[in-house]
């Protein structure tokens, strides 16, 4: 089997407009980025979609260190519905440059189900990520600039809430103190910085309706509170409009491609684990828009990206997916049945069936949301028959349709039998109306602990003071009927990475903090010891990528 990257570099690219052209967008439309990569103008976008427009979201069970394949799975069931002869479009993420360099090397998808140019996708692509990083940042030096000219008039901030970012896994940022020099450098401060992806402006991309909206939600942001205790807001300095056209380009979905030429958007990055891990709203509309059946993707496990999904972008965007599909690996089931890291490859069919309960758990969660659910099972070259026809008899027996995507080593050819059951699935029993975890109208507190005890199944949650007094202010500001986005493991139903399975009970969901994030419009609340600037692993995939005759290598 060829590298991600050789695979990527032999297929034949079509240039951006021919691939605009094949589902109704004229040249003149495209914003070009090279031959092969093109912005979409959100003013494409037609509101009023045909009801017969299909929505899939994919997600999975809780994943292994390494990933379990959502992307993957997402562009060969896209790759797999065209070859049966239907318009599919996948609509996903952006991937991070930590991500590219930290842990997994790349984020475009894998195998002969990819999206490309994965070497321009997976580095700068089209500069939105820069062009949030520049605009947060900028946020931070405007306040400091305040901070510094208000020194004398009492009207400096009493505390700034707001980070700065970067693009990066760097642990030593996550603490630091700015302002040393002198008092011409500004005042002496302890600030920090998170990874771009859980930036508040990163969600309000992925959340806003237009460059209105986006500058309205701008200014929403609360950026601390004043020596009256009251907030005070982006809007309260002027410079939400500033702020605004520093992203004017970076709204618009991107356009692209799949390994076998059929179109693709890709707009926004925020991550599952400590953001709310879905693509923009106006990528999923605008692929709603051009294709029969649209494929998006929500971060990490269900208890995290699809809960988010369904809680804050689905209740905000006004969609209702008509299926959802879990996808499963041998690796991470055998890992849910305590097989040890080190031999999850190896076959071990009784481990496999002790993790099944992991499966369980998140197809009752998916279930509970009013959805119609199927599991794919994302096939890797060493798993056998006899583990792949186990989870296919285990869901039968329950119910559940299951289908093998081989989607990776096939490209499309090895996803039609999972693409023909999708079809038949939202045909015969489509998802009813979403069931929210909560009511908007509960209180944070009520809001965090029915996600524990619904989708967790913990016994409830305990708040650090730190967290208490954030509720208090949260209540006295009014915002208390926001929706919230948990930052927590993806690698456990709990707030311990180390806890696997499906436990039921016996421990509480820990929150140390709470953050307004009034602009995007939800209340972050971090459980056990998340992070939201990730650190390097010992060995770095940017260890392995370089350049060899001249060609990028290492990049998968």
């Amino acid at each position: 089997m060829k590298t991600d990257i050789e695979i990527a570099r032999e297929t034949v690219l079509k240039r951006i407009y021919e691939v605009g052209k094949s589902i109704g967008i004229p040249e003149e439309d495209l914003i070009p980025y090279g031959h092969y990569m093109a912005k979409v103008p959100y003013e494409l976008l037609n509101k009023k979609r045909d009801n017969k427009k299909k929505l899939i979201l994919v997600t999975a069970i809780t994943p292994t260190r390494a990933g379990i394949g959502k992307t993957t799975t997402s562009v060969g069931l896209a790759l797999g519905l065209q070859e049966l002869g239907h318009n599919a479009i996948p609509a996903l993420r952006e991937p991070s440059l930590g991500v590219c360099f930290g842990m997994k090397g790349g984020a475009a998808g894998g195998g002969h189900a990819q999206v490309l140019p994965m070497e321009d996708i997976n580095l700068h692509f089209t500069g939105d990520f820069h062009a949030i990083t520049s605009a947060n940042n900028m946020i931070s030096a405007l306040v400091d600039n305040h901070q510094h000219f208000e020194r004398a008039s009492g009207k400096q901030l009493k505390s700034i809430n707001w980070r700065r970012v970067l693009d990066v896994n760097d642990r030593t940022l996550r603490q630091i103190v700015t302002g040393l020099g002198g008092i011409g450098n500004g005042d002496v401060a302890e600030a920090g910085f998170d990874i771009t992806p859980a930036s508040e402006l990163m969600a309000i991309l992925c959340l806003a309706e237009n460059r209105e909206d986006l500058q309205e939600r701008i200014g929403n942001i609360y950026l601390g509170y004043d020596h009256n205790n009251d907030p005070v807001y982006v809007r309260d300095l002027g410079v939400e409009g500033a702020m605004a056209v520093l992203m004017k380009d970076a709204i618009h979905p991107n356009l692209v491609q799949t390994t076998e030429n059929t179109p693709a958007f890709i707009h926004g990055g925020p991550f599952a684990n400590i953001a709310h891990g879905c693509n923009s709203v106006l990528a999923t509309k605008m692929a709603m828009n051009y294709a029969d059946y649209t494929i998006t993707e929500a971060g990490f496990g269900a208890d995290l990206g699809a809960e988010k999904f369904f809680n804050i972008k689905c209740r905000k965007a006004g969609l209702n997916p008509d299926l959802t599909v879990i996808v499963a690996t041998s690796q991470a089931l055998k890992l849910h049945g305590g097989v040890a890291l080190d031999d999850i490859k190896l076959p071990n069919i009784e481990g496999l069936k002790l993790g099944m309960k992991n499966l369980e758990r998140h197809i009752e969660n998916m279930q509970g949301f009013g959805q119609t659910v199927m599991v794919t099972f994302n096939q890797y070259a060493f798993d056998t028959t006899d583990e792949m026809n186990f989870v296919e008899q285990w869901c039968n027996e329950r119910g559940v349709e299951f289908a093998v995507n081989d989607s990776f080593m096939k490209g499309g050819k090895g996803a039609t039998d999972l693409a023909q059951k999708v079809v038949d699935v939202i045909e015969t029993n489509p998802s009813g109306p979403l069931q929210f975890t909560y009511d908007l109208e509960d209180s944070i507190y009520e809001k965090l602990d029915k996600i524990a005890k619904k989708i967790y199944r913990a016994d409830g949650i305990k708040m650090d003071s730190k967290a208490l007094k954030k509720l208090k202010r949260i209540e006295k500001y009014g915002m208390s009927e926001l929706p919230v986005c948990v930052a927590k493991t993806q690698s456990s139903f709990t707030d311990n990475p180390k806890i696997l399975g499906a436990p039921t009970g016996g421990f509480h969901i820990h929150f140390e903090d709470l953050l307004i994030n009034n602009g995007a419009g939800f209340i972050v609340a971090r459980a056990g010891s998340i992070m939201r600037m990730p650190g390097l692993p010992k060995e770095p995939q940017a260890n392995k990528i370089m350049f060899k005759d001249g060609l990028i290598d290492g990049l998968s």
